[in-house]
């Protein structure tokens, strides 16, 4: 009999502009649905969104990409209905997918702590959440809500889920959690086939002399666009820059927007805006290297999707991609060292035609063998039986 799982989530398909967490489900769901159960609970529109999804149904059980799922309009987002939904939904585990998110964490932890809910293992993935530059964000209020939510204990009894060492590291830190009660497993990449390797994504944009570098990201602090610009400030070379993502705070992308204004000419800068899933790989195969200095990624989804079709990348070291440029896949630095990012941009914009073809073919090669971890899966398997099993 399969293990029921329901999983409270933001955004869910067919949203896209909510970038990783939603991105994890979909993949969790599609390498396990064989095993398990997934019952998800989500909004009824994407992020940023005012109107629903075009063909999904409100509030009733409906199968999405072998998944069972639940749309909810804003009105019915309360701590009473999602006590209702769980309570009368068979399952296993209650599983979360943030921490801060109010909506779809904290209501249904207020739900368990008043003993509206039945009592069922509860497993939380922060989402990279805590890493130290993701945490700086608004600060002064997450410490605030960390304190506030001690006293109530409605964090207690969490197992909490982990996509790495760094990661586990962080929640002990700052949650202050046992070792005990945290599980690493990594976040599961799209499902890749050999075949992918062979694939040729046509260009449509030709090669020039100008070094093209991509940013796909959504367009907030945590991603840190502005820092990107602010390095790009400084280099000599020319660079054609194409920004993709929904604006997640019009504040932020107006700073962004100013800093824009203040580039030197050698630098042209296009706003292109939200990139469908579908378009994803084309575009990142426009481009010599993917620019992506964020604060902190658990997984980073659009890291693997960037490599998969030979892009090197250019990343912060907030991420769990480390030692990039010893496996030849690209550069991850400390954000202090702006100069870094600079003298790597420069420098990659001197290399040849012919060597960035040569390296974007052994880049592809490299990442089909990382993303087809088999120990991967089993951790993420693993990490649903023992908690069945303990419960």
């Amino acid at each position: 009999m399969k293990i029921k799982i329901i999983t409270f989530i933001s955004y869910f398909l067919p949203g896209y502009k909510a970038g990783g967490p939603l991105r994890s489900i979909v993949n969790l769901v599609n390498h396990l649905n064989d095993e398990f159960e997934f019952w998800i609970v989500t909004r009824d529109r994407d992020l940023g969104d005012s109107s629903p999804y075009n063909g999904v149904l409100q509030n009733q059980w409906q199968s999405v990409a072998g998944a069972m799922v639940y749309y909810l309009p804003p009105e019915d987002v309360t701590i009473k209905n999602m006590a209702k939904i769980i309570n009368s939904t068979p399952h296993d585990i209650l599983y979360l997918n943030s921490f801060f998110a109010f909506d779809f964490t904290i209501k249904p932890l207020l739900a368990r702590r008043l003993k509206l809910l039945l009592n069922k293992p509860v497993i939380l993935a922060p989402r990279g959440e805590f890493s130290s530059g993701a945490i700086k964000i608004k600060k002064f209020k997450k410490t605030f809500f960390i304190r506030f939510s001690k006293i109530l204990k409605l964090y207690s009894g969490v197992v909490w889920q982990a996509s790495s060492e760094h990661e586990a590291q962080d929640l002990i830190n700052i949650l202050k959690v046992s070792r005990s009660s945290i599980f690493i497993s990594l976040n599961l990449p799209a499902r890749m086939k050999i075949s992918n390797l062979e694939r040729v994504y046509a260009r449509s944009t030709p090669l020039s002399s100008n070094l093209r570098i991509v940013f796909l990201s959504r367009i907030s602090p945590k991603k840190n666009l502005d820092y990107a610009l602010m390095v790009l400030r400084k280099v000599r070379v020319n660079v054609v820059f194409d920004i993709y993502g929904p604006s997640e705070d019009e504040e932020y992308f107006a700073i962004c927007k100013n800093l824009i204004k203040q580039l030197p000419v050698n630098i042209v800068v296009n706003i292109f805006g939200s990139a469908h899933p579908d378009q994803v790989l084309s575009i990142f195969n426009n481009y010599d290297l993917f620019f992506f200095p964020t604060r902190g990624e658990n997984y980073g989804h659009v890291i693997a999707e960037a490599l998969s079709v030979g892009t090197p990348v250019l990343l912060s070291d907030q991420t769990p991609w480390r030692n990039l440029k010893d496996d030849g896949l690209g550069w991850d630095l400390p954000l202090y060292e702006e100069a870094k990012f600079v003298e790597v941009i420069e420098e990659y914009s001197r290399v040849d035609k012919n060597e960035k073809e040569h390296k974007r073919k052994n880049i592809k090669e490299k990442i089909f063998y990382r993303l087809s971890d088999s120990q991967v899966l089993e951790d993420n398997r693993n990490l649903f039986k023992s908690v069945t099993l303990n419960s």
